[in-house]
């Protein structure tokens, strides 16, 4: 009964910690976009706001996130053993979804210094990632296809 418990609560942290990979890129875009100079400065602010407070409430989420989800592996032996590859394309899923959060840290201090070169069509392009790694994520759990 108690995996059952901790799948639960990991399945409520991976939705909201994506749910956060899904909107922050999407400030991103936004911010691409404001006009320089003064008569963008208050949206600006508004949207670095926005930004970093989203990136700080996401820290905790992801850390629930690995939290259950390493407990489920390590705690409850989910994905050990013979024919359990799947698991292994699935952390490196997982690094990568570590490694795109904060990827994103680091893109909102750019924000904020005034040195960020990308266009709102790049970061269109970059808010696609965290789909295409959650799709190959869920197919890996569900299908177990190695």
């Amino acid at each position: 009964m108690a995996i059952l418990w901790v799948k639960a609560i990991h399945i409520i942290f991976v939705t909201s910690w994506f749910a956060g990979l899904f909107y922050l890129p999407r400030i991103f875009v936004n911010l691409a976009m404001v006009p320089t100079g003064p008569e963008g400065q208050a949206e600006r602010d508004r949207l670095l706001l926005m930004s970093r407070k989203l990136y700080r409430f996401m820290m905790p989420l992801m850390i629930g996130t690995l939290f259950f989800g390493f407990w489920l592996w390590l705690g409850f032996g989910i994905g050990q053993g013979p024919g359990n590859g799947w698991m292994h394309a699935k952390l490196a899923i997982v690094l990568a979804l570590v490694g795109y959060h904060h990827v994103c840290g680091a893109m909102i201090k750019k924000f904020q210094a005034g040195s960020m070169t990308k266009s709102h069509i790049w970061f269109r392009w970059f808010n696609e990632l965290p789909v295409i790694m959650l799709l190959g994520a869920v197919i890996l759990v569900v299908v177990k296809p190695f």
